[in-house]
């Protein structure tokens, strides 16, 4: 069994270039895989490894000034869902494209999950999905708002344009691990309104914390790795990926005609040109040879760069 950790955490390093090399070099010694983004605002990401390993990346990273308080969440797996470790260099650990926000001054008011039922059914309270549509798409909070936004970056044009339906509400906001509403609740806060909340943890929080017969959500959470989804108590979810454009597919997306492994699905066949679908499918080719050797290959693990 493998662990799982994802962590963030908002602080001001002067010289992020100097910080790569030494993690990226502790966590390939210790067989630690997945994706850590480093910017003058913090540290993101999500890794995988033993036990052992884990602890001494998250050792490592804790040793860095201003990290000391560091805190992540784990979650189990059967098999290594990253195919390899990238440590890179980013203007934003999430991207929001507000230079102005700043998670390290001021955010909403904390939420534990056990609380949170509460507060969203609370008739005063406007409960925002901060994630993108394709996430939103495979499950929510009950009665939840979505924004429909492709990217997070779009998150504060679609507030200023719906900002006035909310007038005298409290706001409840909520994301995956809760790295997206350090920035978006900033963000509102900056706009005036004071009455913010969001859900400590995240979803995979909550998901861990709150019994299923209790919960609001529905459905399962997308997460940034080859698992997928996940849903209640962090189990694996029913959702595969679609390696062309790396959004959640059902088992009946399948059976659509757009879909074609590792080239198109439902979501993307209108998206890329047959330049990238030749070379989608040579990648693929790759794949299933290397499957046919019992060989992995690394076209097949697909991570993103941003997850929260």
């Amino acid at each position: 069994m493998l662990t799982v950790a994802a962590l963030y955490h908002f602080t001001r390093f002067p010289d992020p270039e100097a910080l790569k090399a030494p993690l990226a070099r502790i966590a390939c010694a210790n067989g630690v895989r997945g994706t850590l983004l480093l910017a003058s605002e913090g540290i993101n990401g999500t890794i995988a490894g033993t036990r052992e390993g884990i602890d001494a990346v998250l050792a490592h990273i804790r040793s860095v000034p201003g990290c000391e308080d560091l805190l992540w969440k784990e979650s189990p797996a059967q098999t290594m869902p990253f195919g390899r470790m990238k440590v890179r260099i980013k203007r934003e650990i999430v991207t929001m494209g507000q230079p102005d926000i700043d998670p390290t001054a001021r955010v909403g008011h904390y939420v534990a999950p056990g609380d949170w039922n509460a507060l969203i059914s609370a008739p005063d309270v406007a409960v925002i999905d901060t994630r993108n549509d394709y996430e939103v798409e495979i499950g929510s909070f009950a009665g939840a708002v979505d924004p429909a936004t492709r990217t997070f970056r779009d998150f504060p044009a679609w507030w200023q344009q719906n900002a006035e339906r909310f007038k005298g509400k409290r706001i409840a906001m909520f994301c995956t691990g809760g790295i997206r509403c350090e920035k978006s609740t900033n963000y509102l806060i900056s706009q005036g309104v004071e009455d913010v909340f969001h859900l400590q943890g995240g979803i995979l929080k909550y998901l861990e914390d709150v019994p299923e017969a209790d919960s609001l959500w529905q459905g399962e959470c997308f997460v940034f790795d080859q698992r997928v989804s996940l849903g209640h108590g962090l189990r694996h979810g029913s959702y595969e990926l679609c390696h062309a454009c790396r959004r959640p597919l059902a088992a009946a997306d399948k059976g659509r005609p757009e879909y074609e492994e590792g080239v198109s699905c439902h979501r993307c066949a209108a998206e890329y040109s047959d330049t990238d679908r030749a070379r989608f499918r040579e990648r693929q080719h790759q794949v299933d040879l290397a499957r046919q050797r019992g060989t992995g290959h690394i076209g097949a693990v697909l991570d993103r760069d941003e997850a929260g």
